[in-house]
């Protein structure tokens, strides 16, 4: 029987509880007010210090920036390299994870390879001299061959891969199957939910990335969509396009208004997938981190 909870757990519970709460509304905080400043009106934000409750909701920002082709075209260039990056990485990853976890031919030395890369990182400019030397400049697999492996995912999926039990592959050698068909056929059916996780990770980290997209990409109509926001919402605070010649609006809607309905729209996409994947989430993270 399980046993039950004394009063003062039950008050330490109530308090864990309030102060997650708590912590939790600070975090939403800023989403909600970029949500209702994005649908404020023109008026009523340059009149008001902190906007959180808009007395009319319009959708003069959300139409400028729906309306502009290169926000659009920047949201489309980062769905395709997220997607396409994230099934190379896992790719990838899971597929020299798995050799990792057999015992092959020189096996330390490839492991102290990956550890060292893991205490130590090449830097900005070796990785630009790589990228250059290997033809990649102005092209999106400058954003996704580079950060293909991440080093830790790369270790926590080779320990997960040490824990599956060794009778499967055993049954499927004597079965007459190699090793590409043990990977695919066995391996990888059994690896949802790592595979869940550790995609998530990088689906997350290739999204969110600008740095590189800026380093290795000149031509603007390849930018991605954290590179337009960051030219719309910091750099062209003062220097925006003309609003009202373009829509033909009396008051256009201000910079900042445009900047949180671009800063939504290009969190949305991301967010969609955390539901699809939860079920994986917490039980991916956790498996491969300790040794059975």
């Amino acid at each position: 029987m399980l046993n039950k909870q004394t009063k003062s757990e039950k008050i330490v519970d109530k308090l864990n509880m309030l102060i997650l709460a708590l912590i939790a509304l600070t975090m939403l905080f800023p989403f909600y007010y970029m949500f209702a400043v994005s649908f404020a009106t023109y008026e009523e934000f340059v009149q008001s210090d902190l906007l959180l409750f808009p007395k009319k909701w319009v959708l003069d920002a959300y139409s400028y920036i729906l309306g502009s082709k290169e926000f659009v075209r920047s949201l489309g260039v980062s769905i395709y390299i997220t997607v396409v990056g994230t099934f190379v990485s896992l790719l990838l990853t899971a597929m020299m994870g798995y050799a990792l976890s057999r015992k092959i031919l020189g096996q330390k030395i490839y492991l102290f390879l990956v550890l060292f890369t893991f205490v130590f990182g090449a830097g900005m400019i070796p990785t630009y001299m790589v990228v250059q030397a290997t033809g990649l400049m102005d092209s999106l697999w400058a954003l996704i061959i580079p950060t293909a492996i991440s080093s830790f995912n790369l270790i926590v999926m080779r320990q997960f891969f040490v824990n599956l039990p060794e009778d499967l592959t055993e049954a499927a050698i004597i079965d007459g199957a190699n090793d590409l068909q043990i990977f695919a056929r066995i391996i990888l059916p059994l690896s949802k939910p790592a595979l869940a996780a550790f995609g998530l990770f990088y689906a997350v980290g290739i999204w969110n990335s600008y740095f590189t997209a800026l380093l290795y990409l000149s031509d603007p109509a390849k930018w991605t969509v954290q590179v337009v926001l960051r030219q719309l919402v910091i750099l062209n605070q003062g220097n925006m396009l003309d609003i009202r010649a373009q829509m033909g609006m009396d008051n256009p809607p201000p910079a900042e208004t445009i900047g949180m309905a671009a800063i939504l729209i290009a969190t949305v996409p991301i967010l969609i997938v955390y539901p699809f994947l939860q079920k994986h989430f917490a039980k991916g993270v956790m498996l491969g981190s300790v040794k059975e």
